[in-house]
C-alpha cells in the first residue's frame, strides 16, 4: 500500500468528486491490506456511479471473500447485466467466469 499514492488519490477525489476512476483506484490501493475499507469505496461506487463497470468484479469478489455470498451473487448478476447492456464483451466474459467459479465454490 503506497501512502503517497493514497494521499494523491484522496486529493483527486476532493478535486474531482464526480470522477469514479479515482475512487476505484483508491479502493484498489486498499484491496490487499485493508479489504473492508476497499469494499467501502467500492460500495460507494456502486451506489453513486452504478454504470462504472470495473467496480462489480472486485466488489463481488470481496463480498465472497468475506463470506457474504448473497451480496456477492447480487453484485455479480448486476455486473453481468450491466456489461451486457454496455456491450462490453471482455468484461462480460470476465464477470461470467468469476461468477461460475463463485458458484462452483458453493458446490463444495
Amino acid at each position: 500500500m503506497n501512502q503517497n499514492r493514497i494521499q494523491l488519490l484522496k486529493q483527486y477525489i476532493e478535486e474531482q468528486p464526480d470522477d469514479p476512476f479515482n475512487v476505484y483506484a483508491l479502493a484498489m490501493e486498499y484491496r490487499e491490506e485493508q479489504p473492508a475499507l476497499a469494499l467501502q469505496y467500492l460500495e460507494t461506487l456502486l451506489d453513486q456511479h452504478p454504470g462504472y463497470l470495473a467496480s462489480y468484479y472486485h466488489a463481488a469478489a470481496l463480498y465472497a471473500e468475506q463470506g457474504n455470498r448473497e451480496a456477492a451473487e447480487r453484485i455479480y448478476e448486476r455486473g453481468i447485466a450491466l456489461a451486457n447492456a454496455q456491450k462490453n464483451e471482455k468484461t462480460l466474459q470476465e464477470l461470467k467466469r468469476a461468477y461460475r467459479t463463485f458458484q462452483d465454490d458453493d458446490d463444495w
